[in-house]
């Protein structure tokens, strides 16, 4: 038996929403460990003078429990 658990994440990219993912998911390795799977729960842009300035992500990183 494995037990799970999610730990939340918001991650802002000044290139793309897969770079925020990307960004997200190597910062999670670095203090979890046995990453599963993430969630991209929420996406958004912040757009100033009619461009967009960044890109923002929340993701949710799954991560399995040692025994």
């Amino acid at each position: 038996m494995s037990v799970a658990r999610v730990t939340t994440l918001s991650v802002r990219s000044e290139k793309s929403f897969e770079d925020a993912v990307s960004a997200g998911i190597e910062r999670a390795h670095r203090t979890l460990r046995g990453i599963s799977g993430a969630w991209v729960k929420e996406q958004k842009v912040v757009v100033d003078d009619g461009k967009i300035t960044s890109w923002d992500v929340v993701i949710e990183v799954t991560f399995v429990l040692e025994d």
